[in-house]
Protein backbone atom coordinates (compact mmCIF):
# COMPACT_ATOMS: atom_id res chain seq x y z
CA UNK A 1 0.00 0.00 0.00
CA UNK A 2 1.54 3.33 -0.99
CA UNK A 3 2.20 5.98 1.63
CA UNK A 4 -0.22 8.84 2.17
CA UNK A 5 0.77 12.48 2.49
CA UNK A 6 0.29 12.13 6.27
CA UNK A 7 2.71 9.17 6.30
CA UNK A 8 5.19 11.28 4.38
CA UNK A 9 4.82 14.30 6.68
CA UNK A 10 5.31 12.08 9.74
CA UNK A 11 8.48 10.65 8.23
CA UNK A 12 9.80 14.11 7.35
CA UNK A 13 9.14 15.19 10.94
CA UNK A 14 11.14 12.22 12.28
CA UNK A 15 14.04 13.46 10.14
CA UNK A 16 13.69 16.93 11.60
CA UNK A 17 12.67 18.37 8.23
CA UNK A 18 10.32 21.33 8.42
CA UNK A 19 7.96 21.87 5.50
CA UNK A 20 5.20 24.24 4.55
CA UNK A 21 2.25 22.83 2.64
CA UNK A 22 -0.45 24.66 0.74
CA UNK A 23 -3.72 22.97 -0.23
CA UNK A 24 -5.16 23.88 -3.65
CA UNK A 25 -7.26 22.55 -6.50
CA UNK A 26 -5.73 19.60 -8.31
CA UNK A 27 -3.09 20.58 -10.85
CA UNK A 28 -2.00 18.11 -13.51
CA UNK A 29 0.38 20.17 -15.63
CA UNK A 30 2.99 22.90 -15.29
CA UNK A 31 0.58 25.26 -17.06
CA UNK A 32 -2.14 24.60 -14.47
CA UNK A 33 0.30 25.03 -11.61
CA UNK A 34 1.41 28.45 -12.85
CA UNK A 35 -1.73 29.96 -11.31
CA UNK A 36 -0.08 29.38 -7.92
CA UNK A 37 2.85 31.70 -8.71
CA UNK A 38 3.09 34.55 -6.26
CA UNK A 39 1.43 32.44 -3.56
CA UNK A 40 4.23 29.88 -3.35
CA UNK A 41 7.82 31.13 -3.56
CA UNK A 42 10.89 29.13 -4.54
CA UNK A 43 11.68 26.70 -7.35
CA UNK A 44 8.69 25.21 -9.13
CA UNK A 45 9.36 21.73 -10.41
CA UNK A 46 8.34 19.38 -13.16
CA UNK A 47 8.99 15.66 -12.99
CA UNK A 48 9.46 12.96 -15.60
CA UNK A 49 9.22 9.24 -14.85
CA UNK A 50 11.13 7.41 -17.56
CA UNK A 51 12.40 3.97 -18.49
CA UNK A 52 15.12 2.87 -20.85
CA UNK A 53 15.26 -0.14 -23.16
CA UNK A 54 16.53 -2.36 -20.32
CA UNK A 55 13.62 -1.27 -18.04
CA UNK A 56 15.85 0.86 -15.82
CA UNK A 57 13.67 3.50 -14.17
CA UNK A 58 14.52 7.20 -13.80
CA UNK A 59 12.75 9.99 -11.95
CA UNK A 60 13.95 13.37 -13.22
CA UNK A 61 13.06 16.54 -11.32
CA UNK A 62 13.89 19.90 -12.88
CA UNK A 63 12.74 23.50 -12.93
CA UNK A 64 9.40 23.77 -14.67
CA UNK A 65 10.89 25.71 -17.61
CA UNK A 66 13.56 23.10 -18.39
CA UNK A 67 13.60 21.66 -21.88
CA UNK A 68 14.62 18.02 -21.66
CA UNK A 69 15.51 16.27 -24.91
CA UNK A 70 14.20 12.73 -24.61
CA UNK A 71 16.29 11.68 -27.61
CA UNK A 72 19.56 12.44 -25.84
CA UNK A 73 18.86 12.50 -22.08
CA UNK A 74 19.86 8.84 -21.75
CA UNK A 75 23.49 9.90 -22.28
CA UNK A 76 23.35 12.29 -19.31
CA UNK A 77 21.51 9.94 -16.94
CA UNK A 78 23.28 6.70 -17.76
CA UNK A 79 20.37 5.05 -19.53
CA UNK A 80 20.75 2.03 -21.75
CA UNK A 81 19.44 3.43 -25.01
CA UNK A 82 16.71 5.98 -25.54
CA UNK A 83 14.14 6.55 -22.85
CA UNK A 84 10.36 6.73 -22.93
CA UNK A 85 7.68 7.67 -20.44
CA UNK A 86 6.54 5.02 -18.00
CA UNK A 87 2.88 4.04 -18.00
CA UNK A 88 0.41 5.08 -15.31
CA UNK A 89 0.50 1.50 -14.02
CA UNK A 90 4.30 1.61 -13.69
CA UNK A 91 4.02 4.96 -11.93
CA UNK A 92 1.59 3.48 -9.39
CA UNK A 93 3.65 0.30 -8.98
CA UNK A 94 7.05 1.91 -8.42
CA UNK A 95 6.31 5.37 -7.01
CA UNK A 96 2.83 4.88 -5.54
CA UNK A 97 1.40 8.05 -7.10
CA UNK A 98 -1.12 8.91 -9.77
CA UNK A 99 -0.35 10.77 -13.01
CA UNK A 100 -0.11 14.48 -12.26
CA UNK A 101 1.29 13.80 -8.79
CA UNK A 102 4.83 12.79 -9.72
CA UNK A 103 7.31 14.20 -7.24
CA UNK A 104 10.83 13.51 -6.01
CA UNK A 105 9.20 12.72 -2.65
CA UNK A 106 7.64 9.62 -4.27
CA UNK A 107 10.92 7.75 -3.82
CA UNK A 108 9.47 7.22 -0.33
CA UNK A 109 7.28 4.52 -1.93
CA UNK A 110 10.12 2.86 -3.88
CA UNK A 111 11.13 0.41 -1.16
CA UNK A 112 12.89 -1.82 -3.71
CA UNK A 113 15.09 1.11 -4.84
CA UNK A 114 14.38 0.42 -8.51
CA UNK A 115 14.24 4.11 -9.39
CA UNK A 116 17.28 6.29 -10.04
CA UNK A 117 16.52 9.80 -8.80
CA UNK A 118 17.95 12.69 -10.80
CA UNK A 119 17.82 16.33 -9.73
CA UNK A 120 18.67 19.04 -12.23
CA UNK A 121 21.52 21.29 -11.15
CA UNK A 122 19.61 24.50 -12.07
CA UNK A 123 16.81 23.48 -9.69
CA UNK A 124 19.34 22.74 -6.96
CA UNK A 125 20.58 26.33 -7.09
CA UNK A 126 17.39 27.35 -5.26
CA UNK A 127 17.18 27.34 -1.46
CA UNK A 128 13.48 26.36 -1.44
CA UNK A 129 11.98 23.72 -3.71
CA UNK A 130 8.24 23.15 -4.22
CA UNK A 131 6.91 19.66 -4.91
CA UNK A 132 3.73 17.65 -4.52
CA UNK A 133 3.55 15.58 -1.31
CA UNK A 134 2.39 12.44 -3.21
CA UNK A 135 -0.86 14.12 -4.36
CA UNK A 136 -1.50 17.01 -6.73
CA UNK A 137 -3.92 18.86 -4.43
CA UNK A 138 -1.09 20.18 -2.29
CA UNK A 139 2.30 21.78 -2.79
CA UNK A 140 4.99 21.32 -0.17
CA UNK A 141 7.94 23.70 0.16
CA UNK A 142 11.16 22.39 1.65
CA UNK A 143 14.78 23.41 1.71
CA UNK A 144 17.10 22.05 -0.96
CA UNK A 145 19.40 20.39 1.59
CA UNK A 146 16.40 18.81 3.33
CA UNK A 147 15.23 17.32 0.02
CA UNK A 148 18.67 15.76 -0.43
CA UNK A 149 18.67 14.45 3.16
CA UNK A 150 15.19 12.97 2.71
CA UNK A 151 16.07 11.23 -0.55
CA UNK A 152 19.30 9.85 0.88
CA UNK A 153 17.40 8.55 3.93
CA UNK A 154 15.20 6.50 1.57
CA UNK A 155 18.33 4.95 -0.01
CA UNK A 156 17.91 7.12 -3.13
CA UNK A 157 21.05 9.24 -3.25
CA UNK A 158 20.13 11.45 -6.18
CA UNK A 159 22.35 12.34 -9.09
CA UNK A 160 22.61 16.13 -9.39
CA UNK A 161 23.36 16.84 -13.05
CA UNK A 162 22.39 19.10 -15.90
CA UNK A 163 19.36 17.57 -17.62
CA UNK A 164 18.38 20.35 -20.00
CA UNK A 165 18.24 24.01 -20.84
CA UNK A 166 15.87 26.76 -19.81
CA UNK A 167 13.15 27.24 -22.40
CA UNK A 168 13.25 30.61 -24.17
CA UNK A 169 10.93 33.21 -22.59
CA UNK A 170 8.65 33.32 -25.62
CA UNK A 171 8.31 29.53 -25.94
Amino acid sequence: MPATPDDLFTYLETLGIAVETMHHQAVFTVEESKRLRGEIHGAHVKNLFLKDKKSNLFLISALEDTRIDLKTIHDAIGGQGRVSFCSADQLREHLGVEPGSVTPLAVFNDKACRVTAILDERMMAYDVINVHPLVNTMTTSLKRDDLLAFMTSTRHKPLVIKVGEAAPEDA
